[in-house]
């Protein structure tokens, strides 16, 4: 159903990973009674029902428990892009499957790529639905930084791995902006809601 004050059907929230984005769809979906999806479960899902041998593109980190460290920060950079690529299909899927019921959903998560994102919103138009899609953004390594050490106190610096999720933030702003999709930055978290309302207004 269509209401005046949520002009989506289904939200998209993208983002790397460590900038707020569970936070802003937890609060987006109590002010709209949303379903959320975590897009993380979809892929660990993927991921557990799939091999290397079957399904490359899934499991490009499965033999290394410290990438940063053991491949380095480009190439991992670039497994995570390639990865997210091979993940289109699902969130597609997942679209779709949640525009079969006249609930509104929010599907967040690192993997969403603005190319995925633009087609299930042009799927969806051509249908008379509405997906909508907006992407955080922090390009600073020691904000997300800061904001890993407060998240995962028992995990130590994790600098390397925040240096990485910077420069990935930057690549999904950068393809967001290509396909005129909003860009919100996630600081400060205190204006955060009115700003992701004006993006989606």
């Amino acid at each position: 159903m269509h209401t005046d004050h949520r002009p989506w059907d289904v939200l998209l929230i993208g983002g790397a990973s460590g900038l707020g984005k569970s936070r802003a769809a937890e609060h987006l979906a109590a002010q709209h009674g949303a379903f959320t999806v975590e897009f993380d479960d979809v892929v660990a899902a993927l991921q557990a029902a799939t091999t290397a041998a079957t399904h490359p593109g899934l499991h490009h980190f499965a033999a290394h428990g410290d990438p940063e460290r053991e491949l380095g920060a480009d190439r991992v950079l670039e497994l995570q892009i390639a990865t997210a690529h091979a993940l289109d299909e699902a969130l597609l899927g997942v679209v779709r499957n949640r525009l079969s019921v006249d609930v509104p959903a929010i599907v967040e998560g690192d993997y969403l790529t603005p190319r995925a994102a633009a087609r299930a919103a042009a799927e969806a138009a051509a249908l008379g639905r509405r997906v909508r899609a907006l992407f955080l953004h922090q390009g600073d390594p020691a904000a997300i930084a800061a904001n890993y050490a407060r998240r995962e106190p028992g995990a130590g610096p994790q600098h390397a791995r925040a240096a990485v999720s910077a420069r990935y933030s930057d690549w999904l702003a950068d393809g967001a902006r290509a396909h005129h999709l909003p860009v919100v930055d996630c600081l400060p978290y205190a204006t955060l809601p009115a700003r992701l309302a004006a993006a989606l207004d």
